[in-house]
């Protein structure tokens, strides 16, 4: 059974940094792009950035800058994040475009949420 599973969240003080973690264990033929996603209360849950299999990365236009996304092998990401401000507050999501086995295509795989809250 594919799993997603996260970690590094926590309590920071404005200003300050955090490093998410996400591993993803089970047996799968590929992993194509991982991504990391944010909600806040009363909020949609939004994206962070997304890191493609070659490695290319995207972000949050408000978030260039401060969060950056890295992948150490292929079924590890991280979300480095300085810089932390009060509105970064939420509830961290990892997900994973995963290829189960070959010929089947990719099916999207979540994480059970890391909280971040960082305190003014």
């Amino acid at each position: 059974q594919v799993q997603l599973v996260e970690s590094g969240g926590g309590l920071v003080q404005a200003g300050g940094s955090l490093r998410l973690s996400c591993v993803v264990s089970g047996s799968i033929f590929r992993i194509n792009a991982m991504a990391w996603y944010r909600q806040a209360p009363g909020e949609q849950r939004e994206l962070v950035a997304t890191i493609t299999s070659g490695g290319s990365t995207n972000y949050a236009d408000s978030l260039k800058g401060r969060f950056t996304i890295s992948r150490s092998n292929a079924k590890k990401v991280y979300l480095q994040m300085n810089g932390l401000k009060p509105e970064d507050t939420a509830v961290y999501y990892c997900n994973a475009a995963i290829i189960e086995s070959w010929p089947r295509g990719p099916n999207d795989y979540w994480g059970q949420g890391t909280q971040v809250t960082v305190s003014s």
